[in-house]
């Protein structure tokens, strides 16, 4: 049994790396974003399109970095390898609780030009398809790395605290708290790359109801790169957003882009 486990386990995880053609987004879920203090909190890594995935199991060996932070405190999970979901812990004291993973590098081929054409367009990536083919790079059979930085921000209690960075290659950091700022029908978030801000960049909104129909909508960020996110009491909110480079290296013999992944989730408490 525990053999099958193992098994069952790998192959969901497998699965999860080579859907990133078809489903980009990975994001840090859970089924409740607000809970008391010393309530089970279970993290999982989603992997999907459309705030919809598959539920990804814990491998130490794809994870740079896992842990939960509140206020000054950082604490590692210590979750075991096929554990789903990826983690479960409890905290005793009462504020925000921020969460973030950060994924080992990952590798995808591209066998269909199409393939890239569409992530390109759809992720709103500049002028890769132009440069691509203007250095005489195939269009098909070549690669990409990839690379995750999601963050979930989770309320304990009365969940006071704020976001912060974290110094990752690119990250959003909210610039209130969801549950306890004063909203008026928005949530300002600034998106950063390499430490500054990243203007004009585009974001992608997903909204999930109580009834997990999910809304998805685009914004971009201002010249500080923070966006003003429409937010509606009740409803759960997945951020995403990705930056496309040239990978540092020879093209001949290895990946020529690697691209990086923010994502962002977190409630808007219901009045």
């Amino acid at each position: 049994m525990k053999f099958l486990k193992i098994i069952f386990a790998s192959s969901l995880f497998l699965l999860g790396i080579v859907s990133h053609a078809i489903g980009h987004e990975l994001w840090l879920d859970s089924k409740k974003f607000q809970v008391q203090p010393g309530e089970k909190i279970e993290i999982e890594l989603r992997n999907g399109e459309k705030f919809e995935g598959i539920n990804l199991s814990f491998f130490k060996n794809r994870i740079q970095q896992f842990f939960w932070a509140q206020a000054e405190d950082i604490v590692p999970f210590q979750s075991r390898s096929g554990d789903v979901p990826a983690a479960k812990f409890q905290v005793e004291n009462a504020g925000l609780i921020i969460v973030l993973y950060e994924s080992t590098p990952s590798k995808i081929t591209y066998s269909d030009w199409h393939k890239f054409v569409s992530f390109a367009q759809h992720k709103d990536l500049g002028d890769v398809l132009n440069r691509h083919t203007t250095k005489g790079w195939p269009q098909k059979d070549f690669s990409e790395i990839y690379h995750r930085y999601s963050k979930a921000l989770i309320g304990v209690g009365h969940a006071k605290g704020h976001d912060r960075r974290f110094g990752l290659e690119t990250e959003f950091v909210a610039l209130e708290n969801p549950y306890t700022a004063i909203l008026k029908g928005s949530l300002q978030v600034q998106l950063l790359y390499q430490g500054s801000p990243r203007t004009d960049a585009q974001i992608e909104v997903f909204e999930r109801d109580s009834e997990s129909e999910v809304t998805a909508y685009l914004l971009r960020t201002d010249a500080k790169g923070i966006v003003e996110v429409p937010v509606k009491s009740g409803y759960e909110y997945l951020l995403d957003s990705v930056v496309l480079r040239e990978f540092k290296g020879n093209a001949k013999d290895g990946p020529l882009w690697e691209s990086l992944w923010a994502a962002l989730t977190f409630s808007i408490p219901k009045k």
